[in-house]
Parts: structure tokens; C-alpha cells; sequence
């Protein structure tokens, strides 16, 4: 795919991906749709690839639905993607719950990293609530933006937001749609840290990305991603423990875990590559 709205960079194990509509503020459009989900397909696909970093090309991370399409809504009466029929489905496939826009996020084996640059507002956020770990800028102006379009809560910010910071506070950012901070709500619960700049909070979230691409085994982490977001949905102790039961015994037959062993007995730095 010619990528006209994203920009993609793999290096040390790790992806970096931008949302690239500068002079829109990296606006959402179905192209922009389109192109995030197909980058997602190709790294999930690629084995060299251990965790991907979501940003968006500065000054912003990502305002919202474009204006132009939100207008072409009102016109029409009714809502539309602008996602083409035989669009990429990364992350499809593991459980049903999951086989819905960016909740594929949840079936993915690589980790999820959003780096908040700027400005991100509505569908940016409710895609950045999806990743699996948030850095933040300090100043980062941030909306749920739906109440003042007139609008529901989109892309089940409903559904996160609570999961991520409790009922409370997310009524106030879902009913109300005010602007706020990271600074703010550094203690929410929404991120897992936050910076000074934007250039601090891409950095913060690669060297995050490259401890977990080359200190942790990749199949640990794939598991454990799907434990994690499984047992998010099933509230079931007991099921989680004999689960947990059930894959530490495959693990143990995996070269991965002989190496992790190895290291830790010999007191060096794991080598999963």
C-alpha cells in the first residue's frame, strides 16, 4: 500500500508509526483508516518486529475526525468509515470481542505503544485508550470532543475509559468533552508516564519499546498480552489461574525459556533474538 496519511520506520526491533496529515493535525480519515490497519498486518507479521510506538507527526498526535468528513455525516444523516470493504484485519481472529476497529489492537502479539506529542482529541484518543502503554506530553490538550459535536461516545470510550481511571472521572471527560491535560491527569491512571515535551514523550516511549524488544522473550509477551486483555473480559480467578497453569507448561518447552533460564543463572542479559 502506497502510504499517503501514515509513515512507518522499523528499527532495533521496534516500528515507530506516525499519523502523517501535518497540515490537518493528523486529522482521521478512512485513508488514514485504511493505511494504520495495514501497517499494523505487515509488522504483526514480520518476526523481527517485538513492539510498535503510535505517534503522530508533530505538532499534534491526532484532532479527531477530519471536519470535512464530519460535515459529509451531517449531510448525509448518518454515519461511514470511509474504510474500503477489503481493508487489513490485524489482530483478528483471537477472540470475537476483539475483531472490531482497534479493539484488534487486543489480539495483537506485538505491544502497542502511543506516544501523545500534541493535540488529541476524539477518535485520537479513543485509538490511544487501545494501546496496550500511553506516554504523554505534559501539555498535550486532550477531548473526548463527542458530547460538544453532539455526539454519543465513540469507538467504546465508554467502555475504556472506565476500565483505565474509574466511573467518575471518566463521566466527567465523556459527558462533558472538556479539554484536559496530561499534567492534569497524571495520576489517573491513563498514563504510564508523562513528559515535559514532545520530544521527550517519543523518546520516553521507544526506550520503553527497546527494553521490551530486547530484554523480554517475545513469546512471554505475546502470551501474556492475551492473558491480559482475556482475562479483562472474564472475570473469572479461577479460569485465569488454570490458564496460567496450563501455558507456563508449554512455555517450559520452549528454547525462549531455556535461554531466559541460562541468563539468569549465568547472570547476564537474556539473547531472544
Amino acid at each position: 500500500m502506497e502510504l499517503k496519511a501514515t509513515r512507518l520506520e522499523v528499527h532495533d526491533h521496534v516500528a515507530t508509526v506516525w499519523l502523517h496529515r501535518p497540515h490537518r493535525h493528523n486529522a482521521w480519515t478512512g485513508r488514514m483508516h485504511a493505511e494504520y490497519r495495514w501497517i499494523l498486518a505487515e509488522l504483526e507479521a514480520d518476526p523481527q518486529v517485538r513492539a510498535v510506538v503510535l505517534t503522530g507527526t508533530p505538532p499534534a498526535f491526532c484532532v479527531g475526525g477530519d471536519s470535512q468528513a464530519l460535515a459529509g455525516h451531517a449531510e448525509r444523516g448518518s454515519y461511514e468509515t470511509g474504510l474500503p470493504t477489503e481493508a487489513a484485519t490485524p489482530g483478528f481472529g483471537v477472540r470475537p470481542e476483539f475483531d472490531h476497529d482497534f479493539a484488534f489492537q487486543y489480539g495483537m502479539r506485538l505491544p502497542v505503544i502511543a506516544a501523545i506529542n500534541g493535540a488529541c482529541a476524539g477518535i485520537g484518543l479513543a485509538l490511544a485508550l487501545f494501546c496496550d502503554l500511553r506516554f504523554a506530553c505534559a501539555t498535550a490538550r486532550m477531548t473526548t470532543a463527542a458530547p460538544k459535536l453532539g455526539l454519543p461516545a465513540e469507538y467504546a470510550t465508554s467502555w475504556t475509559l472506565p476500565r483505565l481511571i474509574g466511573v467518575t472521572r471518566s463521566a466527567d471527560l465523556l459527558l462533558s468533552g472538556r479539554i484536559f491535560t496530561a499534567a492534569e491527569t497524571a495520576d489517573w491512571g491513563l498514563w504510564n508516564g508523562v513528559l515535559a515535551d514532545a520530544e521527550a514523550t517519543l523518546q520516553a516511549a521507544l526506550d520503553y519499546a527497546r527494553v521490551l524488544a530486547n530484554t523480554a522473550g517475545p513469546n512471554a509477551v505475546r502470551v501474556t498480552k492475551q492473558q491480559l486483555y482475556t482475562d479483562l473480559l472474564r472475570h473469572d480467578v479461577g479460569a485465569s489461574i488454570t490458564d496460567s497453569k496450563r501455558l507456563i507448561d508449554e512455555a517450559t518447552r520452549t528454547e525462549e525459556y531455556r535461554e531466559g533460564v541460562a541468563a539468569l543463572r549465568e547472570k547476564r542479559s537474556p539473547n531472544f533474538h
